[in-house]
């Protein structure tokens, strides 16, 4: 009888070993995603012009250091696929990142839910076609490098993303979020007058979104990461990734063999200040990476290996649009790029070409596991994160410059108090005229609805 009940004890032990098992089996696969990361240089094999600054004169001289594209593709445990490709690049245009996304989505069958295109924002970077059409004197010889360099710069994507996918491995996710303050709200702090600051005036968001890929055995595979701040340390005639080319260039360093990228946040009303040398440049680029560095060291969250991408584009509405005799005063009055652009507006108009009266706008919202990713395009000023994450968490990340930089995107503070991000910067992109007053609530409604469909609640 006690041999009997010993037997049945040790069948017990056993089977509730099994279920043990087998539960942790299941928990590890449920967190077990597959990722894939590649690079390619995109630093162009030429001298040609470089974009961000209406003052420089001339073309390229030299490269600091190389250009970089880098995708992390992305798989999780039921086979839904996203890719992250982070680019030193001023921005995307329109019609560059249409044509590589209609591309992506021919060749590896990812639509445009799935792909994540976005520009660190170096002023280093060259020129690309169809995009600040009016700030840069170019004649017929160097727009053709232009056009070339584009079109290079598609194919190289289109394969790199390829290239991505073909690397896959199992793969364990974690996130989390550091940060550092070199970022300053360049409307409420004077460049001039920063030394004698004792204090500085916001809005700001020092957050650093992180993102750790490694292998199950443990070892550190790649590095997502950003920032919100301007890249534009840097204004010399040399190609760099600027800041954010140092800080990956550090963050490699530290961890040999590790592909390191940087995703610009909404960082278009913030300034590293001081600039304009290199040391800072590097400066700014260890502080980066170190703050990203003391995230990797500590516990980070792991990932449960689901994914959900959600995209759409909404029309948001442009100002009503100037009449034939303001372009035709404003041609009169303005120079340098602002009167290029009234001339070529009042040449539209006596064309009888239809001006735009709203722009396709494109929304992105990605949740891996319980991390939610906003991902919106143009020059998304900071406002913008601080009010997705007052609806959605202070961990939630939030990129600008992603999909499409059309123009600045203020909020409706901005946009009523004028100034370059508010009003005169529609010029250098070509728009015919500024954002509608309701620019801020129609992009954070769509967003917020956004999300709901992709199964994030607010807070």
């Amino acid at each position: 009888m006690m041999q009997r009940k010993c037997v049945r004890l040790t069948f017990l032990w056993i089977a509730v070993q099994l279920s043990v098992s087998a539960v942790l089996a299941q928990s590890e696969k449920d967190s077990l995603w597959r990722a894939g990361v590649a690079r390619v240089v995109i630093t162009p094999q030429q001298s040609m012009w470089m974009a961000g600054f209406a003052v420089r004169d001339h073309e390229s001289e030299g490269t600091l250091h190389d250009l970089w594209a880098k995708a992390l593709v992305l798989e999780d445990s039921r086979g839904n696929k996203a890719v992250m490709v982070a680019t030193d690049i001023l921005g995307f245009p329109k019609g560059l990142s249409d044509r590589i996304r209609a591309r992506v989505k021919q060749q590896y069958g990812l639509d445009k839910a799935q792909i994540l295109l976005n520009s660190s924002h170096t002023h280093s970077a060259p020129v690309l076609s169809d995009a600040l059409l009016d700030i840069y004197p170019m004649n017929e010889s160097q727009m053709q490098k232009v056009q070339k360099y584009t079109s290079r710069l598609e194919d190289q994507i289109v394969q790199l993303v390829g290239k991505a996918l073909q690397s896959m491995k199992p793969a364990a996710v974690y996130t989390g979020n550091g940060v550092t303050r070199f970022q300053v709200n360049r409307r409420n702090n004077a460049a001039a007058t920063l030394p004698a600051q004792t204090d500085l005036n916001g809005p700001n968001d020092y957050a650093v979104p992180v993102i750790k890929v490694m292998s199950p055995s443990g070892q550190l595979q790649a590095i997502a990461f950003g920032y919100a701040c301007h890249n534009t340390v840097l204004s010399d005639y040399n190609w760099s990734g600027d800041y954010a080319g140092f800080a990956q260039i550090e963050l490699e360093k530290l961890h040999p063999g590790v592909t390191a990228m940087f995703f610009q946040g909404a960082g278009a009303d913030q300034n590293p200040l001081p600039r304009t040398s290199v040391p800072l440049a590097q400066q700014y680029g260890r502080d980066l990476a170190a703050a990203v560095d003391r995230v990797l060291q500590e516990k980070m969250p792991r990932v449960a290996s689901t994914l959900v991408t959600a995209y759409r584009e909404v029309d948001v509405p442009l100002a009503p649009l100037p009449g034939k005799a303001d372009y035709e005063r404003m041609a009169h009055d303005l120079t340098g790029y602002q009167k290029r652009w009234a001339e070529r507006m009042q040449q539209k108009v006596a064309r009888g070409e239809s001006l735009p009266t709203s722009y396709p706008y494109p929304l992105q919202v990605w949740k891996l596991g319980n991390q939610n990713i906003f991902c919106l395009g143009g020059e998304l000023v900071v406002g913008y994160a601080i009010e997705l994450k007052k609806v959605f968490g202070l961990n939630s990340f939030v990129f600008g410059y992603s999909n499409d930089v059309m123009a600045y995107i203020p909020t409706t503070t901005i946009l009523r108090e004028g100034g370059y991000e508010g009003q005169s910067s529609q010029m250098v992109y070509g728009l015919p005229t500024t954002w509608s007053a309701d620019i801020e609530s129609v992009i954070l409604y769509e967003t917020i609805r956004l999300a709901r469909e992709a199964g994030i609640s607010a807070n």
